[in-house]
């Protein structure tokens, strides 16, 4: 974790059990020092709707929300970490 990065935003990651990209975004996060609010859809069909309107439709997991802040899936939260820009959104 970078220097001086702490957890002020809330984080939060619509999920599935068993889902690859799910585990992955969890482990990116937790790598990174971040605490996360896990929410299971897959027996939820409000919470499913709510993750829906969230993220403009999408019904795949995980959804992930940094904030306010809509990233989407483990392929856009990875990408923020390979171009440097995800601890600024967490840290901002």
């Amino acid at each position: 974790m970078p220097s001086g990065l702490e957890n002020m935003k809330t984080i939060e990651i619509y999920t599935k059990p068993y889902c690859g990209y799910c585990l992955a975004a969890k482990r990116l996060l937790t790598m990174k020092g971040m605490t996360f609010t896990e929410i299971d859809i897959s027996r939820d069909t409000e919470q499913r709707q709510v993750m829906q309107a969230r993220s403009n439709g999408r019904f795949t997991v995980p959804q992930i929300f940094i904030g306010e802040v809509h990233v989407g899936g483990y392929d856009e939260l990875s990408a923020l970490e390979r171009s440097g820009k995800l601890d600024a959104l967490l840290a901002a």
